[in-house]
């Protein structure tokens, strides 16, 4: 007879890691727990709570009404609470350990903000409350505004934007009405290669062509192409810097000088501010409109699609064709500026990003993280950033391709590649090496100007020690790429489940929902 479980594992099946031990009945390995679908967890005809019986009613649905059972399993309290505790435990998060991923600025999230964000004042607003109930709330998104301006040498900001692609859009748009209001109709942005993959999808989507343009051997952007596909079409160039190869842009003056003389304007990726905060002022570079990722750089909870919010700044410009609402200060009273109270100096505002006024939890965290380093604090921030990042990426060079070290320091991140590698090994294997070793992998295959990247982006958050960890891992499991150990093409052996196949998972995901399974035993 074998047994099967309500996930339909047999003991001759293994735990999906059988060559790290023998397989238990149960498929648990110690602490370890092998958790099913909730929906195999629990029967649908029975519930966890002792509830008297539904009576029986008329529908004001009519003939909406539902008429067959939703088929939810009845899960008691226990039940329930250990099933989402199991899964959190095989889910890896910033207060486990590193999380080096790349161009995404993973740092510790200081419970202050979040302390801050659960104030009954602010965790409990409503955005349909009325003005003059809501002065203090108003009063945080101006200081913030201020803070953000002060902090790029912008002229305005838009609060309203959730995110970085989001605040992407936003720019564009500000950009498209102010060519619109001159009778200029171009068609064309200018986006390099070394730019977010997010830049020239936000600039497709908002109906414009996208023409690329090359990097140089240092991993910066060709400015001499870029200036030569300058002209009467070109509406504007949107520049990621610090760039995706983790450099700073050293001739953004020159590019923006040029490109405000053909009469464009520049869009600037801030999704690495970290790096630059309290040391440059992107305004001072000639940019137009940057989007900040409050969730990277004010250290928001970031990662598991959000939430996020990317404020939009402003030159002046621009600014009188940004997006509202907007909180602005008259006397003591902060007044929330929609289209019906605009006024003559708000009329050529290209309209609203979002119904209300933006992410107000990210607010407040983003304020708390700003007001607890002070202008000094962020300084320091962005200098231990790229301190972490340089330590990196000279401690692992001489083991792994740096293919952009000769252009100089690194700013927020190290990018390596897997040349050098043996036959048939790459950075997927490298990847799931490091699941072993127990650090979620860095970001690969990305930027697409260097084949097989590894992009590793520390943060200011990690220690020298943690650091050091993290590099005798990935020294040791990049050696083990370049010998050709061929247990590393099956890792990782220690995780909750061994390597699936992603491009598989990609194109043919399982979605269809099933009733549940129930144990049985069979002969």
């Amino acid at each position: 007879m074998s047994t099967i479980n309500a996930s339909g594992w047999k003991p001759e099946m293994g735990t999906g890691n059988a060559d790290v031990g023998v397989p238990t009945t149960t498929g648990n390995r110690a602490l370890m727990l092998e958790e099913a679908l909730i929906f195999e967890i629990g029967s649908s005809s029975t519930c966890g709570v002792d509830l008297p019986p539904i009576p029986s009613h008329a529908s004001r649905l009519g003939g909406l009404a539902r008429t067959q059972a939703i088929g939810l399993p009845g899960l008691s309290e226990p039940e329930t609470v250990r099933h989402y505790t199991r899964l959190s435990r095989q889910n890896y998060g910033i207060d486990l350990g590193f999380f080096p991923l790349g161009s995404c600025t993973m740092k510790h999230n200081p419970r202050l903000n979040e302390k801050i964000a659960r104030m009954k004042g602010f965790a409990d607003i409503h955005p349909l409350a009325p003005v003059s109930t809501v002065q203090g709330a108003l009063a945080v998104i101006h200081q913030l505004a201020d803070w953000l301006v002060k902090l790029t040498g912008m002229a305005s900001v838009a609060m309203s934007p959730k995110a970085g692609a989001h605040g992407e859009l936003c720019g564009i748009l500000a950009i498209r009405a102010a060519l619109q209001a001159r009778g200029d109709a171009r068609e064309v942005i200018l986006v390099p290669d070394s730019a977010h993959g997010t830049n020239p999808a936000t600039a497709a989507f908002a109906g414009y062509r996208v023409e690329g343009i090359p990097a140089r051997d240092d991993g910066r952007v060709d400015t001499e192409a870029l200036i030569a596909k300058l002209g009467p079409n070109v509406a504007g160039v949107m520049i990621t810097n610090p760039n995706t190869c983790g450099l700073f842009e050293r001739d953004l003056r020159i590019i923006a000088d040029a490109v405000h003389a053909a009469g464009a304007f520049v869009y600037c990726d801030g999704a690495n501010f970290n790096a630059i905060v309290g040391r440059v002022r992107p305004g001072d570079l000639g940019v137009d409109a940057m989007h900040i990722n409050l969730h990277k750089t004010f250290s928001t909870p970031h990662g598991g699609g959000g939430p996020g919010s990317g404020p939009v700044v402003f030159s002046a410009a621009l600014s009188p064709f940004a997006p509202l609402p907007f909180v602005e200060k008259r006397g003591d009273y902060f007044e929330l500026i929609e289209e019906e109270t605009a006024g003559d100096h708000h009329a050529a505002s290209f309209g609203r990003m979002v119904a209300f006024h933006g992410q107000m939890g990210m607010f407040t965290r983003a304020l708390s993280y700003i007001m607890s380093h002070g202008a000094d604090g962020l300084r320091q921030v962005s200098g231990d950033a790229v301190l972490n990042a340089n330590y990196i990426l000279r401690s692992l060079e001489a083991t792994l391709d740096a293919p952009f070290a000769h252009s100089g320091p690194c700013m927020h991140e190290a990018l390596f590649s897997d040349d050098g590698m043996a036959e048939g090994f790459s950075t997927l294997d490298i990847a799931k090496g490091l699941i072993d070793e127990g650090f979620h992998p860095m970001t690969v295959y990305f930027p697409l100007v260097v084949h097989g990247a590894m992009l590793v982006e520390p943060t200011e958050t990690e220690s020298k020690a943690g650091i050091d960890q993290f590099i005798v891992a990935l020294r040791q499991v990049a050696e083990r790429a370049k010998a050709g150990d061929a247990s590393l093409k099956s890792a990782p052996h220690f995780a909750p489940r061994r390597r699936l196949d992603e491009t598989l998972a990609a194109r043919k995901p399982v979605l269809v929902w099933t009733q549940p399974v129930l144990a049985v035993a069979a002969e």
